[in-house]
């Protein structure tokens, strides 16, 4: 049904209401537009990190982790400064 069709048939109030309410209905996509680019760049940056953090927690340590305690790959020397 078209907006003529509207007008000739319900008078002219209907016209007012449907056209006012096309209005609000194109105001309210609008105004939801900047939200919509704001979710679109947050999801893009999570993921962004998401992706480097699954590479850093997969990749494989290129030293040991835990540098207060002997290599158990390296060679077992004897330290030079403790005296018993």
């Amino acid at each position: 049904m078209s907006l003529f069709d509207v007008l000739q048939t319900k008078g002219t109030w209907a016209l007012i209401k449907v056209v006012a309410a096309l209005n609000l209905f194109l105001l309210l996509h609008l105004l939801r537009l900047p939200f919509v680019v704001v979710a679109r760049v947050i999801e893009f940056a999570a993921r962004r990190v998401d992706r480097s953090v699954a590479r850093l927690a997969t990749t494989v340590p290129v030293k040991p982790v835990n540098q207060f305690f002997a290599d158990p790959t390296a060679p077992a020397k004897e330290s030079c400064n403790v005296y018993a």
